[in-house]
């Protein structure tokens, strides 16, 4: 079991983050990693619609608003996924294999 918490792509009702424990296999685990695919699906389509609206001069100031608002949460989900995934990497370490502080190498 890991030491640290996984943190969740949703939050509790008052807005605090929520997380798992566990070796990432789990049931939670697997509702979590269905939720970010479905999230970052939803952005990259978001991102399209932004781009045919931005070409769009007759696109009104309230749909310009509206767009914006959804660009944010959907930023906010990909942040929040981000920081998950980023902290659920292996911890650096630096000059193996040539690497250099906060470098990766692959293992060859």
């Amino acid at each position: 079991m890991s030491g640290t918490g996984r943190l969740l792509p949703w939050s509790t009702p008052e807005g605090k983050p929520c997380y798992v424990l566990g070796d990432g296999t789990g049931y939670v685990s697997r509702v979590a990693d269905n939720v970010e695919s479905v999230q970052l699906t939803m952005a990259d389509e978001l991102l399209d619609h932004v781009d045919d609206m931005l070409a769009d001069r007759r696109a009104t100031p309230e749909q310009l608003r509206y767009v914006v608002a959804r660009l944010a949460e959907a930023l906010r989900d990909v942040h929040r996924i981000a920081r998950s995934r980023g902290a659920r990497l292996p911890a650096a370490q630096p000059g193996r294999d040539g690497a250099g502080p906060g470098c990766w190498s692959s293992p060859s």
